[in-house]
């Protein structure tokens, strides 16, 4: 297929830059469907198989879909027990395929995107999700610093940042205004908990979509997308993973509703005391904190929304998926009563 053009790069172009690299040898590229951010690609070269992750065509926001980082956190994550995909290479030149890029291994193993887990057996139910607490502990546990993470992002008063920043994308969105999130970001601003101290790596969009599991077992084998990760607060990632209990499979395939203990799905308590028993000593979760989450959430769709009407989405669903932010706003806005 090098004579093709897959998106907006010319294969041909990419083949050469691999062989360059890797040695000649035959390409094949398909695009993987499902993201709703940044590109991304299954990449056969020869016996290699890759995974191509690069920045959306069109205008972006400053700072976001930020490849580099995602590459600069999985190499630094390569030396501890964190289940990641091993990093080859960036290219942040943009004259090659039209955007920053980069490489890195493609895992075998299986995405549930349903957090139902229809597809798995009943009796590994509980065992993937279990799993799934137990891969986000290990990555809280690691020290930034002695992984060259130190200046990843700003340590402390991250919830005040996040509120802040996702608060500012929704105002510069052109999508209409939704009343619940704006009562949410109000009721955010005066109930953050104190800030204590406490700073981690912080995947940004840890759920079940964007953990690998092994292909026969209830184990981790890579966690995927890092693009919003940074320096901030492990009950930000706890709660963002516990959304599917506060949101309906229609709403991104949450679990609201249906018959937990019939299906051998784990309740959201269950879900967070195996965190805690094998994460370092991190405080509660409260209500804020889901409510965070969802409320993000949100703002994500608002975006996602966005790029729909500018024709720059990744997912071919994007467009669908606007009417996501106002459910997800209604959502958090439960959360808080």
């Amino acid at each position: 297929m090098r004579d093709e053009t897959i998106a907006e790069f010319s294969v041909a172009r990419f083949g050469g830059f691999l062989d360059d690299r890797f040695g000649s040898a035959p390409l094949s590229i398909e695009r993987v469907g499902g993201g709703q951010s940044n590109p991304t690609f299954f990449v056969g070269h020869g016996a290699r198989r890759l995974v191509l992750r690069k920045k959306p065509a069109g205008d972006i926001l400053p700072g976001a879909h930020a490849v580099e980082r995602e590459y600069r956190v999985l190499k630094a994550l390569e030396q501890t027990g964190v289940p990641v995909p091993k990093a080859l290479l960036l290219h942040e030149d943009p004259a090659l395929i039209g955007t920053p890029f980069y490489l890195m291994e493609r895992v075998e193993g299986r995405v549930f995107h349903a957090c139902s887990l229809a597809q798995a057996a009943p009796d590994e139910r509980a065992p993937l999700y279990f799993a799934m607490a137990d891969a986000m502990a290990k990555l809280h546990a690691v020290d930034p610093a002695a992984i060259g993470l130190a200046d990843y992002g700003k340590p402390g008063s991250y919830f005040a940042r996040q509120i802040a920043r996702w608060s500012r994308q929704y105002d510069e969105s052109p999508s209409p205004r939704i009343p619940a999130l704006d009562r949410v970001i109000a009721w955010l601003r005066d109930n953050q908990p104190e800030d204590d101290g406490r700073v981690a790596i912080a995947h940004g969009d840890f759920r079940l979509g964007n953990i690998l599991f092994h292909p026969t077992k209830a184990e981790v084998v890579a966690i995927l997308d890092w693009e919003l990760s940074t320096l901030g607060h492990p009950l930000a990632d706890l709660g963002f993973c516990c959304m599917p209990w506060h949101t309906a499979p229609d709403e991104y395939g949450g679990i609201l509703g249906l018959d937990l203990a019939g299906m051998k799905l784990p309740g959201q308590a269950a879900f967070v005391a195996r965190y805690y028993a094998s994460a370092v000593p991190t405080p509660a979760l409260m209500r804020f904190h889901v409510a965070f989450a969802l409320f993000r959430f949100a703002v994500i769709f608002v975006g996602i929304a966005d790029r729909a009407r500018a024709g720059t989405a990744a997912a071919q669903d994007a467009a669908t998926r606007g009417d996501l932010a106002e459910k997800f706003a209604r959502r958090a806005a439960d959360a808080i009563g």
